[in-house]
């Protein structure tokens, strides 16, 4: 699960998913950070991060839960 933007701010759907799973009671067990390759739109994002002055956001999650 990776991360998303919204005016400019950082939004951290993967966050607030794994929180939604702890509070139904799983236990998390493992977080698995791993890098975006080949994504589709990268060409454009990296051009537009560079002109716009943001980072780009190359991660994803998997969150590793035990219930």
């Amino acid at each position: 699960m990776g991360d998303t933007r919204q005016k400019g701010h950082v939004i951290s759907l993967s966050f607030k998913t794994m929180q939604i799973f702890e509070e139904a009671g799983f236990k998390l067990k493992e977080i698995i950070m791993k890098e975006q390759h080949n994504c589709r739109a990268t060409g454009y994002w990296k051009t537009n991060s560079i002109k716009y002055d943001f980072l780009l956001l190359v991660h994803e999650y998997l969150f590793v839960f035990k219930k």
